[in-house]
């Protein structure tokens, strides 16, 4: 059965937003911090989880058209309105979790202690 809003598009634009903010980010705690945001997406109240869907839907196709990273690019350097609150929903997630995880992270994401889980 598929899931609202549909996990493949949240977690590719999930990876994506992390790449592109935090690049020195390991791979390991990027697929940890995208699994992290995609779950409490899905987790969002029905009236909230319809919006964020709908939104992530139509990012999605965007993103299948100018490609993923360009649009992430796009959409981070220029807010647009509901866009761009996907965005910021995103980032907070993601940057809550990475800095409460693992304290020590830089601000590209390069882990100070050079340990990755």
């Amino acid at each position: 059965m598929p899931t609202f809003p549909p996990r493949g598009l949240v977690a590719e634009f999930c990876e994506q937003v992390v790449a592109s903010d935090l690049p020195d980010l390991p791979p390991d705690r990027r697929d940890v911090t995208v699994a992290f945001a995609t779950r409490r997406i899905a987790g969002l109240p029905s009236p909230m989880k319809l919006a964020v869907g709908l939104v992530a839907v139509v990012v999605g196709g965007l993103g299948r058209v100018v490609g993923t990273r360009r649009l992430v690019g796009l959409l981070a350097s220029r807010p647009l309105p509901i866009a761009g609150e996907y965005v910021r929903l995103v980032r907070s997630l993601t940057y809550a979790f990475v800095w409460e995880t693992w304290p020590d992270t830089t601000r590209s994401g390069r882990p100070l202690d050079g340990v990755t889980p």
